[in-house]
């Protein structure tokens, strides 16, 4: 940190995100994108008469991508906001609803952002411990007079809980925003997102990274009530007003329109996990019940941090964490077939001895 930087920073530990290498080329399994590039119908849309349009500044209300989710989703257009990726609409969640009055709740094992934007803000914030087997109670958020963060399914874990315990949560705590963050809804998991239209305190996080295979675009979106949709334009519109580029929003237009592309694609990610786990566990592994497009898994032959290298060695990324409730986990992003065979190849020499 250098001699000019806010001393209010000192202490604020910055997220680290997944690789991206350029030492060589991996089986990339490290940061949960998806194996499958986008639809062709975004190839088309993402053309040359859209780049010659790139002098222009992009529509910062989004209107033709909102009406799309509008109608995808049942919902209206004042219950939809746009963020570049779903960090930034995180960012403003934390920036809008959570101050020194107003303090913020999360797992203590969950996304790494949660407590970097805590501690960016300043804010008052309570990690809940996840019960054994890395379990989310929905009774420990009850009644807790605080905002909530939950990220469901949950990452790095891949468990999630059904919408009658989220709507416990959000019932429960009525003067505080509870925030569902559902990045990694569409892989398994039963969205709560029909609770927005009986609760005005719930904004439901989704994203086009995983599912839509945009994670290069950066687009996220939250779906609740208009005065909650109105307050994170506010932020917005005093921080960005320009959040979403050109490209992007075009991309994601054409995304919303081959829906049934990406259908498809979810179901060969839930196919491929199920073979993976399976294989994992004829090679010892003990892996989570995972609704997310990874797996949380450990060989209790090999520490987490070793067997993360030897796979690294051998051109195969995973992520891990050196916490010690998840030091000998690794997450394991899913990815096509091939991908998954050459993990449990690289895998199986490696607990050789090879």
């Amino acid at each position: 940190m250098s001699r000019f930087m806010s001393r209010r920073f000192d202490d604020l530990e910055a997220y680290v995100p997944g690789e991206q290498p350029r030492d060589m080329q991996y089986v990339k399994l490290n940061t949960n994108e998806s194996p499958f590039p986008p639809s062709p119908a975004v190839f088309a849309a993402v053309n040359e008469e859209e780049v010659s349009r790139l002098n222009l500044y992009p529509d910062p209300e989004g209107l033709l991508l909102r009406q799309k989710l509008s109608k995808l989703y049942g919902v209206g257009v004042e219950n939809i906001f746009l963020a570049n990726g779903s960090d930034e609409l995180l960012n403003f969640f934390f920036m809008a609803f959570c101050d020194a009055h107003r303090p913020v709740a999360f797992p203590d094992i969950s996304y790494g952002f949660y407590p970097v934007y805590a501690g960016l803000y300043n804010l008052p914030y309570t990690q809940i411990p996840l019960r054994e087997g890395f379990r989310l109670s929905y009774q420990d958020y009850c009644h807790i007079d605080s905002s909530v963060v939950i990220a469901n399914p949950n990452a790095p874990t891949g468990r999630a809980i059904p919408p009658e315990e989220i709507e416990e949560i959000v019932r429960t705590n009525p003067r505080h925003v509870v925030l569902i963050d559902e990045a990694y809804i569409d892989f398994g998991g039963e969205s709560c997102l029909p609770l927005i239209h009986r609760y005005s305190n719930l904004i439901v996080c989704q994203t086009f990274s995983k599912f839509r295979s945009l994670a290069g675009g950066r687009l996220g979106y939250a779906m609740g009530h208009p005065e909650l949709i109105a307050d994170l334009n506010k932020i917005k519109y005093s921080t960005n007003s320009y959040n979403i580029n050109r490209l992007t929003l075009t991309a994601a237009a054409a995304a919303i329109d081959s829906n049934d592309y990406y259908v498809q694609n979810s179901r060969i990610i839930q196919e491929n996990r199920a073979y993976t786990v399976a294989a994992l566990e004829r090679l010892g592994f003990e892996t989570v019940p995972s609704l997310a497009n990874f797996i949380f898994t450990r060989c209790p032959a090999i520490p987490g941090g070793t067997l993360y290298e030897k796979l690294r060695a051998k051109g195969v990324l995973v992520r891990h964490w050196t916490k010690p409730a998840i030091a000998d986990y690794l997450r394991i992003t899913i990815g096509s077939r091939e991908q998954m065979d050459v993990l449990i190849q690289r895998t199986a020499e490696i607990l050789r001895g090879e």
